[in-house]
């Protein structure tokens, strides 16, 4: 039982190292409103000053505080020998600075600030990034508690105006999980009904099965008042139980009263004023309590967590057969997709492709039918002699002669007339054009659909083969459309010009004519 929280700390650092989020891990977030005494009683579990001070919103940033039960120095001492590789009793790590060790507290906090500022800044903002503090100490059990801001309801100076809804949110997206315990943190001198923590927590624990209430400041209540009633339940009924304790005040903190003098003070305060709860209560027995509840909720947790990863670790390894065995010459691996690829092309446009459609023509086919069944019935239902009179022939014939009858149709004249009807058919050629570029690129998309696993293995260069074919096919669309569409008097008759050409036309005019 002992092992289990060490191997839910080892895996929230291994998930967040990788990044994954699938699994919900049993955690203890704790929660309160600002200047509730959240991290006083952090504190006084570690027995240490480890967390920033100051006014208004400290904690910007959810701090993953786990916290690691070894032996004393000198059982250390004498296990390894004499040699150790920390010669200090208590010592602490960062996840984000993982090789340093910090055996000084008061680095502990210095780092926690500058850390918190590099990723919020200096104007009170928040971040969900969690920061991740692992503490080493013979004086703690083995606990993992996640610190979240505290709630609060107006922005104080230069706090973001959506402050409220920023530090809602991030509390929401901890205590949805419902693998994890809420610690709801509340002061004994304010009303405890009337405590947005404990709204909070109710609303995603509306039974109470997942809350643990923590009242804190006891010593601070009204004089004749006591929080009797608050600490038998009959107020807030949360399952887990309510433990109260009572933290260092500020006068306490600022003259330097450490955190065992404050715990035996606690102690006789709870023997004088709730002396029939005093064994109930207080932070040595709020621990000890964290730490049973943890264990055993995650030995709760344990059968789902299974099947959950049993179901995650088979889909993910065949997503892994699915890449194949490593690769061991890139460049000769890099040939042959490219090959393949374009082989496949090739096929496909001669119809000689392992995968052919079916239910409509591809490929060479269908280029084959933009020839010549669209092209080919556009050009069908051009007249060769609309908008051409018999009239314009025989005055572009005369025009052409000059004051002499000529014998034989004059050459310029058929140009003339030639080159006004040939006009006629660029916008059909060009669409043409247009058809077939279109289709070469949908050959692109066909080819990579049913190409080889490769493919499908490497999706970057998947896109990068379809990217680089589209824009060289693009690339060659100008050129083709030049060729295509006469250029000046010259270009327009280049290869009309000589007398097989002008046979052509003129039998596709006799033709038309008949």
């Amino acid at each position: 039982m002992e092992t289990l929280i060490p191997v839910i700390n080892k895996l929230q650092e291994i998930f967040n190292t990788v990044g994954a989020g699938v699994i919900q891990l049993p955690q203890i977030v704790v929660i309160g409103a600002q200047s509730s005494g959240k991290s006083s009683v952090l504190e006084s579990i570690v027995g240490r000053d480890f967390l920033p001070r100051g006014s208004g919103i400290v904690t910007r940033r959810p701090l993953v505080l786990q916290l690691v039960n070894v032996p004393f120095l000198e059982e250390r001492q004498h296990a390894a020998s004499g040699e150790t590789s920390t010669l200090a009793e208590e010592w602490a790590t960062f996840l984000h600075c993982k090789h340093k060790t910090f055996t000084d507290f008061s680095e502990i906090q210095q780092e926690i600030e500058t850390e918190t500022e590099r990723t919020t800044g200096t104007n009170k903002g928040i971040s969900p990034e969690p920061l991740y503090l692992k503490i080493y100490s013979p004086h703690v059990l083995n606990l993992t508690l996640v610190d979240l801001p505290g709630i609060t309801k107006v922005p104080v100076g230069d706090q973001p105006p959506d402050i409220e809804g920023q530090v809602r949110e991030m509390i929401l997206s901890y205590v949805s999980n419902p693998n994890c315990l809420i610690l709801v943190v509340t002061a004994a001198n304010t009303d405890v009904a009337t405590s947005e923590a404990l709204k909070l927590a109710r609303d995603v624990d509306p039974d109470g099965c997942r809350t643990l209430a923590v009242v804190t400041k006891l010593d601070l209540m009204d004089a004749g008042t006591d929080a009797m009633d608050v600490l038998m339940g009959r107020v807030i009924p949360v399952k887990l139980g309510i433990i109260g304790v009572v933290n260092r005040s500020q006068h306490d903190i600022n003259t330097w009263k450490s955190i065992t003098e404050s715990l035996q003070d606690e102690q006789v305060f709870l023997q004088k004023r709730y002396p029939s709860l005093a064994n109930r209560n207080s932070t040595r027995h709020l621990a000890k309590t964290l730490n049973r509840l943890l264990m055993h909720h995650i030995r709760d947790c344990l059968p789902e967590l299974k099947t959950r990863v049993n179901v995650l670790t088979a889909q993910y390894q065949s997503v892994l057969q699915s890449y194949g065995q490593p690769i061991e010459d890139k460049n000769a691996m890099l040939l042959q997709i490219i090959t393949k690829f374009a082989t496949e092309y090739c096929h496909t446009i001669e119809g000689t492709a392992r995968n052919i459609e079916t239910s409509e023509l591809c490929g060479g086919a269908r280029m084959g039918y933009i020839f010549h069944e669209t092209f080919g019935r556009t050009l069908e239902s051009i007249d060769p002699l609309a908008g051409l009179t018999m009239l314009d022939i025989l005055t572009a014939i005369h025009s052409a002669t000059g004051p002499r009858p000529a014998l034989f149709m004059p050459e310029v004249s058929f140009e003339l007339l030639v080159k006004r009807q040939i006009k006629r058919l660029e916008y059909p050629s060009l669409r043409c054009v247009q058809l077939a570029l279109q289709l070469l690129v949908h050959i692109i998309q066909h080819c990579s659909t049913y190409n080889t696993q490769e493919l499908l293995r490497f999706p970057k260069l998947h896109e990068a083969i379809v990217e680089v074919v589209t824009g060289v096919l693009r690339q060659r669309l100008p050129i083709t459309n030049e060729m295509v569409t006469p250029q000046g008097e010259g270009a327009a008759m280049g290869h009309l010009g000589s007398m097989q050409g002008r046979g052509l036309i003129w039998e596709w005019g006799l033709k038309s004519l008949s």
